[in-house]
């Protein structure tokens, strides 16, 4: 949040007067209230959309968006009073109207929007801004929209991976007395990929030999999807049962696979272990206590992580039922007793899909400050883990790519930890889309896929079918294997 916004991105893109230097030109009054263009003492122009009565009451300006464009909008903003998310809103052929980023904006400091959209046809449409406090004047400058061509895309994502995941490396080979062997020929083999890409794995795996070779030869990191849950072990109070994910520790231990802890609790009530669901609130408190301690002392010092508190920004069972502190409670209790684990948020919708706000980028810097501020957890390493379930139709990389920057600004590593596509005609290509982008940001330090073979019982988006013949889109997997490391082992 600055005293002062800084200039508009790509120069406002195709925003006329993006910096209002020009006072209102090419701005028109949103829905009700007023415009004008305000100084500040420092000779900054700003626009302010005043009077308001609704939350869409605002300023816009008309836009022709084009087909297979990619378009990133962002914008700073404040609010004459108080604090409220601020959206950009995209009105498409007169009526749909498309949100396309978010930001919390305040009083007395300019805070950053950063969004962006892809355009399914060409269309004339509106870009306005949104805030449910209408009684507060909205303010904004340096608002920018720029297009993107796919090459364009492709193009960054490229230029960032060569940036980003590979560096030079200068070989001197030498005679024993130190002198140069020239003509030497140096043969390289990568025994372990540096940037982890993973997959998920299930109890199908203890009994499935197929399944185990397919697995072992492509990956070595993994999140159990079930096993490890409460509700896998304790079905009945006071009846733990973990034999199945202790083999399936044991079978990752011997062929060397780090594991990702999935999850100590899950905040959605319907996920609670039934008997958990009713219990009044003093004695979830001592049932929770004893399911952590139980859970996390038992593979302390044998996981990469932990998600502590499963989708605590959509649901919030053991809040209500224990207190506004409980997740930042877990996470701090998680923390001591397996301080060399880092502490991840897990959820979902915060870069998959721009039309919900409640986990938005924005409201998960809003849950990590939240978590960081509470005792106990100074010197936790936490972590950013985003779901990557994504729906049917071309996945909105202009957002996911807002959000990825948002977020890898806290400095806090980012993992996609689910990661799947809707069966769709175009599945392979989406998923392709989606790993190579996340891949080429610098703040993503590893990937989980949320995928696998059909004999494991996976539907959502298969990799391999019931002969363990690659699907299209477990081609694409070996060839971003291949591409980013040594490649599956035959």
């Amino acid at each position: 949040c600055l005293k002062e916004p800084r200039r508009a991105q790509y120069g406002g893109g195709i925003i006329v007067n993006p910096d209002f230097d020009h006072n209102t030109k090419g701005w028109s009054v949103y829905g009700n209230g007023t415009i004008k263009v305000r100084t500040s003492n420092d000779g900054n122009n700003f626009i302010v959309a005043s009077n308001r009565t609704q939350s869409l009451d605002s300023f816009s300006q008309k836009v022709q968006l084009k087909k297979g464009m990619m378009y990133t909008v962002s914008g700073w903003f404040q609010l004459s009073k108080g604090s409220d998310i601020v959206a950009a809103v995209f009105k498409i052929n007169g009526s749909e109207l498309v949100r396309g980023g978010y930001v919390i904006a305040n009083q007395g400091c300019w805070s950053f929007l950063k969004g962006g959209i892809v355009a399914n046809f060409s269309s004339s449409a509106e870009i306005f801004f949104e805030s449910d406090n209408p009684t507060a004047e909205l303010w904004a400058d340096s608002v920018s929209l720029k297009p993107f061509t796919i090459e364009q895309w492709r193009s960054h994502q490229d230029k960032n991976i060569e940036r980003v995941r590979k560096s030079k490396v200068r070989f001197q080979v030498t005679h024993l007395n130190e002198t140069a062997l020239e003509g030497a020929t140096v043969v390289i083999t990568q025994t372990k990929p540096n940037f982890p890409f993973g997959c998920a794995m299930n109890s199908h795996i203890l009994t499935n030999i197929e399944y185990q070779k397919w697995f072992v030869a492509r990956f070595k990191y993994t999140t159990f999807t079930n096993e490890m849950k409460w509700y896998s072990t304790e079905k009945i109070q006071g009846q733990e049962n973990y034999t199945i994910p202790d083999a399936m520790m044991k079978f990752a231990k011997e062929n060397g696979i780090c594991v990702r802890g999935h999850s100590i609790f899950w905040d959605d009530m319907k996920f609670q272990p039934q008997w958990v669901k009713s219990l009044p609130p003093n004695e979830l408190r001592e049932a929770a206590a004893k399911r952590m301690n139980s859970v996390v002392s038992r593979y302390n010092g044998q996981l990469i992580a932990w998600d502590v508190m499963n989708e605590n920004i959509h649901y919030h069972f053991y809040e209500d039922k224990i207190g506004v502190n409980a997740s930042a409670e877990y996470y701090s209790s998680a923390y001591h007793l397996d301080p060399k684990a880092t502490m991840f948020v897990n959820e979902y919708n915060t870069i998959e899909y721009s039309g919900e706000t409640i986990a938005s980028p924005a409201n998960y810097i809003r849950k990590l400050q939240e978590i960081q501020q509470f005792p106990g957890t100074a010197g936790m390493p936490l972590a950013i883990g985003l779901q990557g379930h994504f729906g049917r139709g071309v996945p909105n990389l202009a957002y996911m790519r807002s959000g990825l920057d948002l977020l890898g600004a806290t400095g806090l590593p980012i993992w996609l930890t689910e990661t799947s596509v809707e069966d769709q005609p175009n599945q392979a290509q989406y998923l392709e889309d989606i790993l190579r982008e996340s891949y080429s940001h610098p703040a993503v330090q590893g990937i989980i896929m949320f995928q696998g073979p059909a004999q494991a019982g996976f539907v959502y988006t298969l990799l391999a079918d019931a002969n363990f013949k690659n699907t299209p889109s477990g081609d694409v997997v070996d060839k971003l294997i291949n591409e980013w490391g040594t490649g599956p082992k035959t």
